[in-house]
């Protein structure tokens, strides 16, 4: 347990290491530009116990060496923004710190799930400075709208409770409802435009 332990202590520090990135990037954006893209971020580590179930899932070996070099989203960040452009902003800026390493982009935005879903994952190497040396750890970071989130969240709640095998009606409406959620975010968006063109 103790090895375990100390396993995941290492996502811990990369997750504190991300959040010290976004609240920099944050800040200064914020005093730049007098807006801050980012308006939260939450953080999780998966629990050994869904670690191990997904090392079964995918027929691999139960250890902590496995869990490293084959689960990627063992440590997650989520960063809810309030319009869609944000999520590419971010993204970039992300993408411009040196010693952050992008290993994959998958971009849910431009390309949804089946089921409607939107969101922009990362993969990502952090490096985490040890006793013992520096540790490359990955950490996957989803970024989304308020508006994503709020569909992604109550999509969750609603699959869990038919344990995944959802009706074909209501899959139907959850697709149409992230329809309706990419057609708000656009809306805000455009509000936005143009409260900021008023201003000038």
């Amino acid at each position: 347990m103790r090895e375990w332990a100390r396993f995941l202590l290492t996502y811990k520090f990369a997750l504190d290491e991300v959040n010290t990135k976004l609240n920099i990037l944050n800040e200064e954006f914020q005093f730049i530009h007098d807006y801050n893209p980012i308006e939260h971020v939450k953080t999780r580590i998966k629990a050994p116990e869904s670690i191990a179930a997904k090392l079964k899932r995918k027929n691999l070996e139960l250890s902590m060496a496995s869990a490293g070099l084959h689960i990627r989203d063992i440590a997650g960040v989520r960063i809810i923004c309030s319009f869609s452009t944000d999520i590419y902003r971010i993204h970039e800026m992300i993408c411009r710190q040196d010693d952050v390493k992008v290993i994959e982009v998958k971009d849910y935005i431009k390309n949804p799930k089946p089921n409607g879903y939107q969101s922009l994952h990362l993969i990502v190497e952090i490096p985490i400075f040890l006793t013992s040396g520096v540790e490359r750890v990955m950490v996957e970071i989803q970024i989304r709208t308020s508006a994503m989130d709020f569909w992604a969240s109550l999509e969750h709640k609603i699959y869990y409770k038919f344990n995944a095998s959802v009706p074909e009606t209501i899959g139907r409406e959850l697709k149409e409802t992230a329809a309706i959620i990419a057609s708000l975010d656009e809306r805000m968006l455009k509000l936005n435009e143009e409260a900021k063109s008023c201003r000038v």
